[in-house]
């Protein structure tokens, strides 16, 4: 199973071809794609989205919300804050997620690299 950031769904929908967007197409041509609540939330608030659209989105599995997830996330953004890095809430909230499930992240968004350190794997 494999996670994507919206920065890969805006890159798909775009048609933008980036390796995120291929790797985005490939997890769900195979069935592998799982959705990050925190994602799943910010693709449902995109005022562009076609019923057709969310309708696919909402059949995809999500990922668990594990007891202490919250915590866990606030003390993730605080890290990587207290050593200066950008630690956007959202973003530390879909890193938190897909590490706690041991999820791999697709993301075209470059601010993912700094969550590498804490155990999230990005393609």
């Amino acid at each position: 199973m494999i996670a994507a950031d919206t920065s890969a769904w805006i890159d798909y929908a775009k048609g933008t071809t980036s390796e995120a967007s291929r790797h985005l197409e490939a997890a769900l041509a195979h069935g592998t794609l799982i959705m990050p609540p925190p994602v799943l939330f910010e693709i449902l608030s995109g005022p562009g989205l076609t019923g057709e659209a969310k309708e696919a989105i909402l059949r995809l599995p999500r990922l668990s919300v594990a007891d202490g997830y919250w915590e866990r996330a606030g003390s993730l953004r605080g890290a990587l804050m207290a050593k200066g890095l950008k630690a956007r809430a959202m973003d530390c909230l879909i890193a938190q997620n897909c590490i706690d499930n041991d999820i791999p992240l697709i993301a075209s968004d470059r601010d993912f690299r700094h969550f590498a350190a804490c155990g999230l794997k990005v393609l």
